[in-house]
């Protein structure tokens, strides 16, 4: 069980302050704005988070993507006990070592969604309902058509964002990038290089990762991406067999049995394994995750309660889902990125790294929910497909000078193992991963 950050009679908070990214003001004048719960101030908060405080009886909690935050509400003869955690299985250790561990069941537990100040009352029985207010509220379609304007406000945001994250760093601290040659993984890397170049720093520090499972075609995908850029040398690819992916290992990790999810998990947390066997010290990680959700670049024929008119008449939908005040929202989990971001963040903390997805971050999204996509696309799925490598590229090139090389898209776990082993390894029915995940607590 983590250390306890905070513990009164009827509150425990669990959550680790250090894996704050908070650009623009310290840890206690963020958790100063939240106890406000005014969501205007909030949003003044820069970076990536997950703060919970207590004022009164009342619990304020607020995140944003790049990290979970969960709750469980406990019974005690004094009355109730807030739990506050990122991991819902620290949650059920907390309760255990309280001996209230009969009370748990991982579906009573909540998870904050992200861009919301949440608010509960810790009063007793019945559990209220907590209280949602939006911090975050971007505005839609305020960009012009133009490719060439979209892509330098959208890439030149996500550098902003790199470069306040640098600011925070040591000078020679090693910085690696999980890399696939993909778009998301190629810009983040191409503005870190870019961005150390500029600021005087050395850019040896920096690393491309790259996961090749049984010779899986990321790798040749990678080479051919740093070498059209005389890029070459900073790559680094870890290469593997099949008995290194295991999905039931993953669940334990992520704590959640969305199939995709454990799918692109499975292929994080064996490339964060092998970069923590051959580099014990390193910390630091990004990645380009949240580039899909931005430019809605996911293939809405997989979903089918998706349609184009869907996918764009809805602001955030892949960042959030339905929306906290829809049926289908998840109490327990929350909905889109919010709760798939989980991938991330918790396979690069099961091997002790920091990591960094500069494209999840409010000021980014914030741009790409400007797009005009249906101006754009005309409601055609071909067109919006092929949106994100034309905004990227031109992005990438209007901020570092760089010609990036795009390549067809492909998912994650469908580039670290060829295709054939891929089905060998993962169920193609989510309710075999949901049976694993509810065992574990079983």
């Amino acid at each position: 069980m983590p250390k306890i950050v905070q513990q009164l009679h009827d509150f425990i908070n669990l959550t680790d302050p250090d894996q704050n990214q908070i650009f623009n003001m310290s840890h206690e004048e963020a958790e100063a704005i939240v106890a406000t719960g005014d969501p205007e101030r909030v949003r003044t908060i820069d970076g990536s988070f997950a703060i919970v405080t207590k004022v009164g009886q009342q619990v304020f909690m607020a995140r944003s993507i790049g990290r979970p935050l969960r709750y469980f509400m406990a019974k005690q003869e004094a009355g109730p006990l807030l739990i506050v955690a990122d991991r819902i299985d620290d949650i059920y250790a907390c309760l255990k070592e309280l001996k209230l561990d009969d009370q748990f069941r991982p579906d009573y537990t909540r998870m904050a969604p992200a861009h919301y100040v949440t608010r509960l009352d810790v009063v007793g029985c019945p559990d209220p309902n907590p209280d949602y207010k939006r911090y975050f509220t971007p505005g839609r379609n305020r960009l012009n058509a133009d490719l060439n304007t979209i892509g330098e406000a959208y890439v030149g945001a996500m550098a902003n964002e790199c470069n306040k994250w640098l600011d925070t760093l040591p000078k020679d601290a090693s910085l690696g990038v999980l890399f696939s040659g993909g778009i998301d993984s190629g810009s983040v890397f191409l503005v870190l290089y870019d961005l150390l170049l500029k600021r005087g720093e050395s850019p040896s520090r920096l690393k491309a990762f790259t996961l090749s499972i049984n010779q899986g075609p990321d790798g040749d995908q990678a080479k051919a991406f740093l070498d059209q850029l005389n890029l070459g040398l900073f790559l680094e690819i870890f290469e593997g067999e099949l008995q290194d992916l295991d999905y039931k290992e993953t669940i334990r990790v992520i704590e959640d049995y969305k199939l995709r999810d454990v799918e692109a998990a499975t292929m994080a947390l064996a490339l964060c394994k092998k970069i923590r066997e051959r580099y014990p010290d390193w910390l630091h990680l990004a990645d380009g995750d949240g580039g899909d959700e931005n430019l809605k670049s996911y293939p809405i024929e997989d979903n089918p309660e998706l349609t184009i008119r869907s996918v764009l008449n809805n602001p955030l939908l892949y960042h959030e889902g339905w929306g906290v005040d829809k049926i289908k929202h998840s109490l327990t989990y929350s909905g889109g990125q919010s709760r798939g971001h989980v991938r991330t963040y918790a396979t690069a903390s099961r091997f002790g790294f920091k990591g960094f997805s500069p494209y999840a971050l409010p000021n980014v999204i914030e741009i790409s929910e400007g797009i005009p996509f249906i101006q754009l696309t005309n409601w055609k799925h071909e067109e919006l497909y092929a949106l994100k490598g034309e905004i990227v590229q031109r992005g990438v090139k209007a901020v570092t000078g760089l010609d990036m090389p795009v390549f067809p898209k492909r998912r994650m776990q469908h580039g670290t193992v060829p295709m054939d082993d891929f089905k060998t390894l993962f169920p193609d029915d989510e309710s075999v991963y949901r049976d694993y995940y509810k065992s574990l607590f079983s």
